[in-house]
């Protein structure tokens, strides 16, 4: 039997499914717009995505599709440990994620930009676009899963939780990567989790 979704307090004001709807396409437009600044400077970023990046950078493979494959393992956590629905927000958000970044390029074009630009606008707005997903509880998949669930289970903040493991995986990029294109990549990374370590902590927002 999967674990029942954590309480929430009587005092909260739950969304609609109409407002969880609205969050989830918001959220992940922001995230993709990000991932596309990312993308644009030939970077990467942490967490799953940061993955899928550098087997994108390596097979050719399509990140879109690297992105939902390599998340598949991280649904069993989070219907056990936080609900059925976090667990369907979350696929959705993914599914609608990975659909976006294969067509990001017919969407949005992004020319040579500046890298440090590159990696603090997309760190920036896919840091917005994570806190719009975390605060309707639903997140896209991976860490921050287990960010959440550390969060809601010992009080750890989510963003220094993700901050953490992110910047190990951007370093362990050093085998495969050139070294400046890691350093921005971390420099986005930490303007990515600064956004979710300032906005997202337990108790500051009272909407479920």
């Amino acid at each position: 039997m999967s674990a029942p979704a954590l309480p929430v307090p009587a005092t909260m004001l739950a969304h609609t499914r109409t407002e969880d709807t609205v969050a989830i396409a918001t959220g992940v437009t922001l995230v993709s717009v990000g991932v596309a600044f990312v993308a644009s400077a030939g970077l990467l970023t942490g967490g799953i995505t940061g993955l899928a990046f550098v087997l994108h950078y390596a097979t050719g493979i399509g990140l879109g599709k690297l992105f939902f494959v390599l998340n598949l393992p991280f649904y069993w956590l989070a219907l056990r440990k936080l609900g059925l629905a976090f667990t369907l927000k979350t696929f959705v958000a993914v599914l609608l994620l990975s659909a976006l970044t294969e067509l990001q390029s017919r969407l949005l074009q992004i020319t040579q930009p500046q890298p440090l630009y590159a990696a603090v606008t997309g760190g920036l707005i896919m840091g917005i676009g994570f806190l719009v997903l975390f605060r309707h509880r639903c997140s896209l998949g991976g860490l921050g899963i287990l960010a959440l669930y550390l969060q809601d289970r010992f009080g750890w903040r989510a963003g220094k939780v993700q901050m953490a493991v992110d910047c190990c995986i951007l370093l362990a990029a050093l085998a495969t990567v050139e070294p400046m294109r890691v350093l921005w990549s971390v420099i986005g990374a930490v303007a990515l989790n600064l956004v979710l370590a300032m906005n997202h902590r337990p108790g500051r927002y009272i909407g479920a």
